[in-house]
């Protein structure tokens, strides 16, 4: 680390504690040669999560659409604000297991997957924007599916 005083890059750590509520390393630190003192902070840096869209385009992962979208699909069930943003923090999880870069398809199953453990009409609802239904025969087959891999539905 660099003196902002005279410019050397010999300095030392004095002290050492953690800062913003434990997501900064705070580090007090004494130049050796002039004996200036100053302060740096220490901050993981996060990769970020791309997500490619079905047209090829990339953007970053948003939490906010997922969460919007579970919301919309869960309107008027039990599901409260804990269970979805624990949904969405599972699903966060899993893509950045996948890797840095991901796709629509990924991020939609992995939130079938999770709703469907929740709440069955909560994953009709969202399974029928996201699998693009446009007939009740969709809706039919959806809820075969849903009965052959869950012998207990909930809701």
């Amino acid at each position: 680390m660099h003196c902002p005083a005279c410019r050397t890059d010999d300095t030392k750590v004095v002290d050492s504690r953690l800062a913003e509520d434990g997501n900064a390393v705070r580090r007090r630190r004494e130049c050796l040669d002039c004996g200036y003192r100053f302060t740096t902070f220490e901050r993981m840096d996060e990769v970020p999560l791309l997500v490619v869209k079905s047209d090829g385009t990339r953007e970053g992962f948003d939490r906010a659409k997922v969460i919007a979208g579970v919301s919309a699909a869960s309107k008027g069930r039990s599901l409260d604000e804990a269970a979805i943003e624990a949904l969405v923090d599972g699903v966060d999880e899993e893509m950045r297991a996948i890797g840095t870069v991901v796709s629509t398809a990924q991020v939609g199953v992995a939130v079938l997957d999770r709703l469907r453990l929740l709440d069955d009409v909560a994953y009709l609802r969202f399974a029928s924007v996201y699998k693009d239904f446009d007939a009740a025969a969709d809706f039919h087959r959806e809820i075969e599916l849903l009965s052959k891999s869950d012998p207990a539905p909930t809701a």
